[in-house]
């Protein structure tokens, strides 16, 4: 009983002392610190709580409307929260240098959390220039004749099967996006694309259970912790998904056909060797799991967003009919210039559909905020705050989206936002659904391409109508994702 009294009160001192701390750093470099949970900080709202985790960010800009910075608890680390534009453009792409590290280093093990979206230094730089030649304009145009099929396929599947009209819309354009993903990117197909394990695989990658939620925490809470119990991300899923890209890339080897995509990459850097910086002389071997890392991301990145952002810009649609309509005659009119036959030029130039695909995701956007780590000293322009060396940083995303300094009327859905005459210097600072500067997404066109490819047909073929559930709450609690929680989106044939 003794011993654990002594337990008890070593822990609390500890807990005291470490809230402490952090209030008193950030407090000496003249930046307000948020008092609640002073050592977990927005970690602890998120794992007690049923929010997403951007949710609790979004009460701390709140709370603090006027602070370039607010720093907040974590362990051993210290963490500050970069509300203020003109900061977070210094973060994320002013100051790259300082801030190029993603903040979350993957064990050694976990051999699929090796992508671009968690590396850093000179092999994240490597493997990022490796891989944006696959989504150059060349090759967009390229690989649209495949996207533009699973579309055509998605929508005949929709209608050999009804009951998919209403209901789990989400799921359903999930589907699709796998499809297209699968057979674009990676030359993937399955007897069915519409039941395939890739699917299963990419639902589950970033599903938010229980566990997962701790592994987030923990990564981002003390780095020296995660570390040390060796947690892994994606292991469950090392077998299937190697094993399937090795498949792959020896069968495009022996095929020597050109298709232009992921598997193309991968057979033309295996044969060259390795890949080398020219700067630094860094070398790296691109193996079979140096590469199925990089196409687990690309596959997971495709299919979940992907489908988060159609399916936002149809539940806006099926909130506004009149906008639908606009879209609808967009649409129809595109179709009877072009004889039926879309092509990546008509897809891309359709003016409408940008505008409200964009204010969809400006409204919903796929992830809520984004993070960085200070890899060197420096200092924030606004407010003039000292940075040290491994600071981990959250960046407002969403916030930014729906605050009335940079969108008036930010709760209603505008697509003329984004018409070419309204567009304005702020937005430049505070639109950024798929990231900022240098670690911005990488397959970024290739998403908007699908995203309109994939709306293009549903509309097309189909009106929709929004289902609101207000006993549910808005988001899906998620670690990084932006969720829809409370609405489905029914499909009507067109006549």
């Amino acid at each position: 009983m003794l011993l654990v009294l002594i337990f008890v009160c070593t822990f609390l001192i500890f807990i005291y002392l470490n809230g402490k701390y952090n209030e008193n750093y950030w407090t000496r470099r003249g930046v307000t610190f948020h008092k609640k949970n002073k050592v977990m900080g927005v970690f602890w709202d998120f794992l007690t709580t049923p929010r997403s985790f951007f949710e609790n960010l979004c009460d701390i800009y709140k709370e603090y409307p006027n602070e370039p910075a607010v720093g907040v608890g974590s362990f051993f680390t210290p963490c500050l929260y970069v509300p203020d534009p003109v900061n977070i453009q210094h973060v994320l792409a002013s100051d790259f240098a300082s801030f190029n590290h993603r903040g979350v280093d993957p064990n050694e093990g976990d051999v699929l959390a090796g992508t671009i979206l968690f590396l850093s230094g000179k092999k994240w730089k490597l493997i990022r220039q490796s891989m944006t030649p696959l989504f150059t304009s060349t090759k967009l145009k390229s690989m649209y004749y495949i996207i533009d099929k699973s579309a055509q396929d998605f929508v005949v599947h929709l209608k050999d099967n009804p009951k998919l009209l209403k209901g789990d819309a989400f799921s359903t354009l999930s589907t699709f996006c796998c499809a297209a993903v699968g057979a674009a990117v990676f030359g993937v197909t399955t007897h069915s694309i519409f039941d395939s394990p890739f699917l299963t695989v990419a639902r589950k990658a970033f599903k938010p259970t229980l566990v997962r939620n701790i592994k987030f925490a923990i990564a981002n809470l003390s780095p020296s912790i995660f570390k040390y119990l060796n947690i892994n991300f994606f292991k469950e899923f090392e077998d299937f998904f190697i094993n399937a890209i090795k498949q792959v890339v020896r069968h495009r080897e022996n095929e020597d056909v050109k298709r232009h995509d992921f598997a193309d990459i991968c057979v033309s850097l295996q044969r060259s060797g390795k890949l080398v910086d020219p700067e630094t002389g860094y070398e790296l071997e691109p193996t079979d799991e140096v590469l199925a890392a990089q196409a687990f991301f690309f596959f997971v990145a495709g299919v979940e967003p992907t489908a988060a952002a159609i399916f936002a810009t149809l539940v806006e649609l099926g909130k506004h009919p009149e906008i639908q309509q606009k879209v609808h005659e967009e649409i129809d009119r595109a179709f009877e210039e072009n004889d039926s036959k879309m092509s990546y030029d008509t897809v891309a130039n359709m003016k409408y559909l940008d505008m409200v695909v964009c204010e969809a995701m400006r409204l919903h956007t796929p992830i809520g905020f984004l993070t960085r780590k200070c890899i060197r000293d420096t200092v924030l322009p606004n407010g003039n705050i000292k940075i040290e060396k491994g600071t981990k940083i959250l960046t407002a995303l969403y916030e930014l989206h729906h605050d009335s300094k940079y969108y008036p009327d930010p709760e209603v859905f505008k697509p003329e936002r984004f018409s070419r005459e309204n567009k304005n210097s702020a937005m430049d600072l505070t639109y950024m659904p798929f990231g900022k500067g240098n670690r911005n997404c990488v397959g970024m066109r290739y998403a908007q391409l699908q995203v309109k490819a994939g709306l293009l047909y549903l509309l097309r073929h189909f009106t929709v109508k929004t289902i609101v559930n207000n006993n549910l709450p808005k988001y899906r609690k998620d670690q990084v994702q932006v969720r829809l929680n409370n609405v489905d989106v029914e499909f009507s044939p067109r006549n």
